[in-house]
């Protein structure tokens, strides 16, 4: 019997993993610009960081996460999302210690527990940025700033700026006792999970995908947390407002936008494409520092998925990287040419030109369709009468010129023509 790869996940081929590579070099090339670090953390980290960091009211906790114990009985679990990780590793690494801000971001795999469907896989791949060290609303623009920039430079079509600011731990209590008032009296008409969260989380209940939950919310005029801002946070929701004013990122404010994550503060939003939900989102998070153990530090970043970038690109008629041509092919005419075109092929490698050849031993009509399927640019043809001459037969495939050159200056010439 075959085995299959797991539900939920996908096996990346050559001509896919073009694309994937120019998304993750964009992003890379965005965050230079930006003065962003890389960090990489581990695939899995012990449950209890994703319980305390991302919050036990949340789906990603209550019915997401792979979990498992190893041979110590310690509870693990595969990163559901960026973040956690990345604020742990500042902790225990002692990255507060540095003067300046710690500006970092990270690409690589996630893992939720959910049912597969177009663009949402079980295993993942999400990028990310993470600024620890500062209150500023200047960081908050320049974080959903940069998420802008990436997306544009993707090519992605029609995207929207949501955003909201979901308080802080002064005015939450206060939304909190607002929610609950209005929606105790019909408690009995939410779903099992929003009876459990107004209990706990009043705020999560704007995240529920229960049409059910969302309508009677808008039945009885729930209160939003920007009814319930305190001064301080309603003064720094107005500077971000005015930054990407200033620097010309458009943006709409949603109030009931909350995420679904419990470590956010203040600014939360989301880049949307309309037909196709959130590309990405993110938030400020002034208190998870201190959650995992560190000292009171403030932070911000947003995420997204790199699949779910690709899908949008593609189904927009985006096409984000072609397959990588071939630079040159050399075609052996007989076994008495084998040695010297091994010779050649490493140093034209070498020369950091692209280079191939048959290992099939096909014929030379073959070889040169094998040239032409790969997109060779030149076809170095090699047989007995070249090898005895110390020379090669270079054919350009887009013109059709072809010419003797020495196999001493072959290198020099293909880098001035490749």
């Amino acid at each position: 019997m075959l085995t299959q790869r797991p539900r939920g996940t996908a096996d990346l081929l050559p001509g896919e993993v073009e694309s994937w590579r120019r998304l993750e070099d964009t992003f890379r090339e965005v965050c230079r610009t930006y003065h962003y670090q890389e960090i990489r953390t581990p695939i899995f980290e012990h449950t209890e960081l994703f319980a305390r960091g991302v919050g036990e009211t949340t789906d990603i906790v209550e019915k997401e996460m792979y979990t498992f114990e190893d041979h110590g009985e310690r509870s693990l679990t595969l990163r559901p999302e960026g973040t956690a990780g990345v604020v742990r590793a500042f902790v225990e690494n002692k990255l507060y210690g540095n003067p300046d801000l710690t500006k970092l971001f990270y690409i690589g795999p996630m893992f939720r527990y959910e049912k597969p469907q177009k663009g949402r896989w079980r295993q993942f791949h999400q990028y990310g940025v993470e600024v620890l060290g500062s209150e500023a609303p200047d960081v908050d623009a320049e974080v959903i700033a940069l998420g802008a920039t990436f997306l544009e430079r993707l090519g992605l079509g029609r995207v929207q700026l949501e955003m909201n600011s979901v308080g802080c731990a002064e005015c939450r209590p206060r939304h909190r006792e607002a929610m609950v008032a209005a929606l105790r009296p019909v408690a009995d008409r939410l779903c099992a999970d929003c009876q459990s969260r107004l209990e706990r989380n009043p705020l999560r209940i704007f995240d529920c995908k229960n049409e059910s939950c969302q309508a009677l919310l808008r039945e009885v005029n729930a209160p939003t947390v920007l009814d319930c801002l305190c001064d301080a946070c309603a003064e720094h929701f107005d500077a971000v407002k005015r930054l990407l004013q200033e620097t010309g990122v458009s943006y709409t404010v949603n109030p009931r936008l909350v995420r679904g994550l419990d470590y956010y503060t203040r600014t939360a939003w989301e880049f949307i494409v309309p037909g196709y939900s959130t590309v990405a989102g993110g938030g400020r998070y002034n208190g998870l520092v201190a959650e995992v153990g560190g000292p009171e530090t403030p932070g911000v970043g947003f995420a997204g998925g790199l699949e779910r970038a690709l899908l949008v690109l593609q189904e927009q008629g985006i096409h984000p990287a072609q397959k990588s041509a071939l630079a040159v092919y050399i075609a052996v005419a007989d076994d008495t040419a084998a040695t010297t075109a091994a010779r050649l092929l490493q140093q034209v490698r070498e020369a950091g030109i692209s280079a191939d050849r048959d290992y099939q031993n096909k014929g030379l009509k073959a070889q040169f369709k094998a040239a032409d399927r790969l997109g060779a640019r030149f076809v170095l043809v090699l047989g007995e009468n070249e090898v005895a001459a110390g020379t090669v037969s270079v054919k350009d495939l887009t013109t059709g010129e072809q010419v003797a050159v020495a196999q001493d200056q072959l290198v020099s010439y293909l880098s001035t023509r490749v």
